[in-house]
C-alpha cells in the first residue's frame, strides 16, 4: 500500500514552524529571557555535576590572601612553649656548656628581660617563641640539646662509624660557644633524666620530625636546628606533653625557624583547598614535605609563592 502525502498540507507546517522559530529568536534578543528546563532530574543531575566540578578544583594562585595565611603561620602572638626552664642556662654557663661573653656577643643590642633570665637566672615564667626571639631561642635549646645527657645522642646515628664521630658535623664541631670545644660537653651533664616511657616517646617523635635544611630527622641531629628541636622535645617530655601535642609544637617552632618554608607549604595546601589549620602537624613535620628533598618537590608544584621571609639562621652559631 502507498501513502500519499498531502504536499500543501506539508508546507503549511514547515511554514508555521519557521515562523515561531522566527519570533522565538526575535524575542531573546530583543528581550531578557532565558528558558528553563521543567525536567526537574535533568536540572538536579547537572547541579551535582557542577558541585563535584566545583569541590574538586583547586583554588588558583589569585585567590590567595597571602598577609592572611602568613600570619596563620607566624602568628603575632607567637607559639607559648609548654615548657618549665628553671635555671638551665645559669647551669650551662657554670658548667661551660656556654661561654657567656661570646654567647652576649651574639646579641649585640643586648637580652630582653625574659632572655636574661633564661640565660643567667631562674626563670619560672612563659615562655614565647616569635619572631623576634627564635634565633635566640634556638641558640639557647642547641647548647642545652648538646649537653643534656641523651641515649639518643649516646647510642644514635650520630655515633655510627661510618660518620668518623659525632665530632663531625655542624651541630657538634660549631657549636663555637662553649669553653673548650663543643664536644667536651657532648651528652655530658645530666640536667634532666627521662623516665623509660618518656624517653620512648622522645625516640618516636624525634624520628618523625624533619628539618629543610637537612635531609635527616631530629633522631639525627647533625645540625643546630635538629640538636634544638632534641633539647625541645625532651623538655616537653619531661613536662608531660603528649605525643600529638609535641607534634604541634613541633611545626610551630619550625615555622619561626624556617618561615619562607612553612609559609611555601601553607601556600601549597592552601592551593589544594586546605587551610594551614586543618593540616595535621605529624605529617608536614614528616620526610615529605619537611625535609630538604621533600620541601623542595613539594616547592615546584606550588601555583604561588609569596615574598621571602627573613628568619632562621644558619646552621652554625
Amino acid at each position: 500500500m502507498t501513502i500519499k502525502t498531502d504536499s500543501a498540507t506539508s508546507g503549511k507546517i514547515w511554514k508555521r514552524t519557521a515562523l515561531l522559530l522566527f519570533v522565538i529568536i526575535l524575542l531573546t534578543q530583543t528581550f531578557e529571557i532565558s528558558i528553563t528546563p521543567k525536567l526537574s532530574f535533568l536540572r538536579n543531575s547537572l547541579l551535582t555535576k557542577q558541585q563535584v566540578v566545583t569541590a574538586q578544583t583547586p583554588i588558583g594562585s589569585g585567590s590567595i590572601d597571602t598577609a592572611t595565611l602568613t600570619k596563620a603561620v607566624l602568628p603575632d602572638e607567637g607559639v607559648a612553649l609548654p615548657i618549665s626552664w628553671g635555671d638551665l642556662g645559669k647551669q650551662m654557663l657554670a658548667d661551660g656548656v656556654i661561654d657567656e661573653a661570646k654567647f652576649r656577643a651574639l646579641f649585640e643590642g643586648g637580652l630582653t628581660n625574659t632572655e636574661e633570665q633564661m640565660l643567667s637566672g631562674n626563670s619560672n615564667q612563659p615562655i614565647v617563641m616569635n619572631q623576634q626571639n627564635s634565633r635566640y631561642l634556638l641558640d639557647l635549646l642547641w647548647a642545652f640539646g648538646l649537653a643534656n645527657k641523651n641515649a639518643i645522642l649516646e647510642n644514635g646515628e650520630m655515633t655510627d662509624k661510618q660518620y668518623g664521630g659525632a665530632g663531625n658535623f655542624a651541630s657538634t664541631g660549631g657549636w663555637s660557644l662553649a669553653k673548650g670545644a663543643g664536644m667536651d660537653h657532648y651528652s655530658k651533664h645530666a640536667y634532666i633524666t627521662l623516665t623509660k616511657q618518656e624517653q620512648t616517646l622522645v625516640d618516636k617523635v624525634s624520628s618523625g620530625i624533619y628539618r629543610p635544611c637537612c635531609g635527616n630527622s631530629t633522631h639525627f641531629p647533625d645540625c643546630n636546628h635538629g640538636m634544638a628541636m632534641l633539647g625541645l622535645l625532651e623538655l616537653l617530655a619531661k613536662n608531660g606533653a603528649g605525643e600529638q601535642e609535641m607534634y604541634n609544637v613541633a611545626l610551630k617552632v619550625n615555622s619561626f625557624w624556617f618561615p619562607q618554608t612553612y609559609i611555601d607549604l601553607a601556600t601549597y595546601f592552601k592551593e589544594q583547598g586546605k587551610d594551614w589549620n586543618q593540616v595535621d602537624a605529624k605529617t608536614v613535620l614528616g620526610s615529605e614535605y619537611s625535609s630538604a628533598q621533600g620541601y623542595q618537590q613539594t616547592r615546584q608544584q606550588i601555583q604561588s609563592l609569596p615574598k621571602p621571609q627573613q628568619g632562621g639562621g644558619g646552621c652554625g652559631a
